[in-house]
């Protein structure tokens, strides 16, 4: 019986990567779509991206990417009526349809999930296109949002975990915008011109990914496409000039006082781009290393043999440009530098040795597993369309996914980690540190 079901559980994982069949093309307004048609259920996600991420901030004035994107919904032009943040809410909330959106580093997303059916879908696109095409940004919604973002930056640079973040972003990308944070001084310089000159400069159409998953056909999924993009900003080519380079830093050990009674310990280098050749045999080792929970050699090290934290882990976070490889935990400040010992010995004899055949056996049956858990809902499947449009991904991404896994070895896993993990230039923060 057991035999049974994992035969059956693999045949499941295998027709979860294949059964998503991704279409692509190009909107008349420039835009790239990204289309998967689901049957099961009366339902419509949408999403829509921008290279309009926190690494297009100005210099001074941190914070505008994520003020712009979440002030999107606070008024638009409808039609021919002007219509305030609580008479949008209204109108979604009567047909059942809920929107966000968000801003992180490279990108800003707006999703929308409605009924497919007509005439709840027709007035949920008409708001999300509104939204992105005529927001109104009003001064007393901006004045009221740039209180509670200033008043939850002043907490937050009151709490360790934070103070040692966002050090830790400065000193990975020193002078570049991937390590600038937002502060009260720059977000208390934002004005409402800022807002509509980053909107026209970033949500332009040629900028615009959009990717849609539900129960409408190939030709509805175009009109919707065409519907949402056909009025966004078209800003000049060249207003937005390239990111500068990342340069990687000097290996530097920083420590920042603080009362509390744990350190709080990041360690790490810029590491990896999205798309990347090395990212799956970085992938498979860094499960290893700390990424695999309770069999990973850190938590082992750190946690189980001698108690010096509850938790630690690793993870890579590619980027349109190399993003971070980063450690981090939590100990006790009288033991802060035997943990700190015992990580960079682990680290160290990982980069020497890498994986053993059964770590790496475990590892790759794990994320393959996973993946599949992965792909159980219409929103998750929408996270992966979204991700593979706006990095240019290949559309056989998912379908991949596995036999990529399954293709590294241990030669691979040492040679990934040699390139883009290099401990001379490993950056340590420890607040709370003795």
């Amino acid at each position: 019986m057991k035999k049974f079901l994992l035969v059956l559980c693999s045949l499941y994982s295998i027709a979860s990567f294949a059964g998503v069949n991704i279409q692509h093309w190009t909107a008349p307004s420039g835009a790239r779509v990204y289309f998967v048609a689901t049957r099961d259920l009366p339902m419509l996600d949408v999403q829509v991206d921008f290279a309009a991420g926190s690494v297009f901030d100005p210099a001074g004035k941190s914070g505008l990417a994520g003020l712009t994107t979440g002030l999107l919904d606070a008024g638009a032009k409808v039609g021919e009526a002007d219509l305030n943040e609580e008479q949008l809410a209204v109108r979604l909330a009567d047909i059942g349809a809920r929107m966000s959106g968000a801003a992180d580093d490279d990108r800003a997303s707006i999703h929308l999930r409605t009924l497919s059916a007509q005439p709840q879908r027709g007035t949920a696109l008409d708001l999300l296109r509104a939204e992105l095409a005529a927001p109104s940004f009003p001064d007393s919604v901006l004045a009221r949002e740039k209180t509670r973002s200033i008043a939850a930056i002043q907490e937050a640079d009151t709490q360790p975990d934070s103070i040692a973040a966002k050090r830790f972003a400065a000193a990975i990308y020193p002078g570049h915008p991937y390590g600038a944070s937002a502060s009260a001084d720059s977000v208390g310089r934002i004005t409402r011109d800022d807002l509509l000159t980053f909107w026209r400069d970033h949500f332009g159409a040629r900028h615009a990914v959009v990717s849609i998953i539900g129960d409408v056909s190939r030709t509805e999924a175009e009109q919707i496409a065409a519907h949402l993009t056909d009025a966004l900003p078209q800003p000049p080519a060249g207003v937005t000039p390239p990111l500068p380079e990342v340069t990687l830093p000097q290996r530097q050990t920083i420590r920042l006082p603080h009362p509390a009674a744990q350190s709080h310990i990041y360690i790490g280098m810029p590491a990896v781009k999205r798309g990347d050749a090395d990212y799956f045999p970085l992938l498979v080792g860094n499960y290893v290393l700390g990424g695999g929970g309770f069999v990973s050699r850190l938590m082992q090290e750190v946690r189980v043999k001698r108690g010096y934290a509850y938790s630690v882990y690793s993870y890579f976070a590619p980027r349109m440009q190399p993003g971070p490889f980063q450690i981090g935990l939590q100990t006790k400040r009288a033991q802060t530098n035997e943990a700190l010992q015992v990580v960079e010995t682990t680290l160290g004899n990982f980069l020497r040795q890498g994986p053993s055949e059964t770590e790496l056996k475990a590892a790759k049956q794990n994320l393959v597993d996973g993946m599949a858990l992965r792909l159980d809902s219409n929103a998750k499947i929408l996270g992966y369309l979204s991700l593979i449009g706006f990095y240019g991904l290949p559309l056989t991404y998912i379908e991949d996914f596995p036999k990529r896994i399954e293709s590294v070895t241990p030669q691979q896993v040492r040679a990934a980690f040699a390139r883009h993990v290099q401990p001379e230039h490993l950056v340590t923060v420890i607040v709370a540190g003795d």
